[in-house]
């Protein structure tokens, strides 16, 4: 698909970021979270990292069984509901150090993986309703 350009008649808008929506069971107790662990900048409606590189909408759910994170898909041993990426596995390290530093409990230790296309390290830690945030860094071959 060829992207248009400003001043073309059918100008596409670039998407600047996005962010994932939480239905959280106690919002005060997310919000202590997202920033005193995960190092986001949180105010009334955003949890955002980096610029918005990670970002989150944190909401009050109405009941306890809106609260609902991924389960795990097939062949998978960790669920995600987010996966953010850094570019280096030194940069991955630095992050799991601030990240279990902070407090945040780790639900897959830092994994290696090799394939024939590159290296590839991820790890993931759980905010308090559960939602699994998956952090990976490699590059291809």
């Amino acid at each position: 698909m060829e992207r248009k350009v400003a001043g073309d008649d059918d100008f596409m808008s670039k998407i600047q970021f996005s962010v994932q929506v939480r239905l959280v069971s106690d919002l005060s107790r997310s919000k202590k979270f997202y920033e005193e662990v995960l190092g986001c900048e949180v105010n009334d409606v955003w949890a955002v990292r980096d610029d918005f590189a990670l970002g989150f909408k944190l909401i009050q759910a109405a009941t306890m069984t809106d609260v609902n994170p991924n389960p795990a898909g097939k062949d998978q041993q960790t669920p995600w509901d987010t996966y953010a990426y850094v570019d280096t596995h030194h940069e991955l390290d630095e992050l799991y150090e601030e990240l279990t530093s902070s407090g945040a409990e780790v639900v897959q230790e830092p994994v290696l993986m090799e394939a024939d296309w590159g290296v590839w390290k991820d790890f993931a830690i759980k905010d308090p309703d559960n939602y699994v945030i998956a952090f990976g860094s490699g590059k291809r071959n």
